[in-house]
């Protein structure tokens, strides 16, 4: 079973959580965050090892198309963004596809 949490993001993004204790990092330059996002965040969706993969929601918007589909359809691992574009219903979406039903019912 995947237990890891990975980040990938810049080293201003990833430092937070590598002090928190997480071991599982990809950084990436900023000003060549294009060219290595993609590969960075393949790396982890591909470790076995990795359950959840958290980036700056900022960064998804880098990404290629295809790997930016795989990043929104991937169920395990998890990918969780944080950011400004993360809402209200962003993270219920997170949520949902993280554990496969919905926990706030509509009213």
């Amino acid at each position: 079973m995947s237990q890891e949490i990975a980040v990938v993001g810049s080293a201003d993004f990833t430092t937070g959580f590598r002090l928190a204790g997480v071991r599982r990092f990809e950084n990436v330059q900023e000003d060549e965050k294009a060219d290595e996002l993609d590969g960075a965040v393949e790396t982890v969706l591909d470790d076995d090892g990795v359950g959840i993969v958290v980036m700056a929601d900022d960064d998804v918007s880098h990404l290629s198309r295809g790997v930016r589909q795989r990043v929104e359809t991937s169920v395990e691992p998890v990918v969780v963004t944080i950011g400004s574009g993360t809402g209200g219903s962003g993270l219920r979406e997170q949520i949902k596809r993280a554990i496969g039903i919905d926990l706030m019912e509509d009213e």
